[in-house]
């Protein structure tokens, strides 16, 4: 069989193959999993379908065309870290700075504060001035009460309202 007989009895495998060896390459270069990446394997496997006649011949195209994507990849992936897409902008080369993570916050044990929101039983607190995520130990507390900080656990402060003894006594 001549090339050009085998184009003309194949050419919807073909353009099949094509199409879909484009939208998985186009995939490879666009962030996440989506439509071109999907419908780019769907249309490799109909040009699969399409084209072998025997299990046999299948798994040697599936192996080509395996091959092909990771040809592709590999130059993808260099030049992601060295090669035009490196200097592009889609790459960051600087490091954010400026932010310090505080996560010994056992600091506000004992501290008081101000229930900024009701707490029911999370809210917010302010507390020496610093406005934290907390929460109390089922009980409900109004926004403005005056509150302690009991129990620190991670990142979870826990509160309750502060009693004025003079009062009760």
């Amino acid at each position: 069989m001549e090339l050009t007989e085998f184009i003309a009895q194949n050419w919807p495998a073909m353009i099949c193959l094509v199409a879909g060896l484009a939208l998985v390459i186009f995939e490879m270069f666009t962030p996440g999993f989506q439509l071109p990446g999907i419908l780019g394997i769907v249309l490799l496997l109909v040009s699969v379908v399409l084209t072998a006649d025997t299990l046999s011949q299948a798994l040697i195209m599936i192996l080509v065309i395996l091959a092909i994507l990771t040809a592709v990849l590999v130059i993808a992936i260099r030049s992601a870290t060295r090669g035009r897409i490196f200097r592009s902008p889609l790459v960051l080369k600087s490091q954010a700075t400026g932010y310090l993570s505080v996560d010994d916050m056992d600091y506000y044990i004992n501290k008081t504060g101000v229930a900024a929101s009701l707490l029911r039983p999370a809210g917010i607190a302010d507390i020496d001035g610093v406005k934290l995520d907390v929460v109390t130990q089922g009980e409900f507390i109004a926004k403005g009460t005056q509150i302690r900080v009991i129990k620190v656990e991670g990142r979870r402060i826990v509160v309750e309202a502060v009693r004025d003894e003079a009062a009760e006594g």
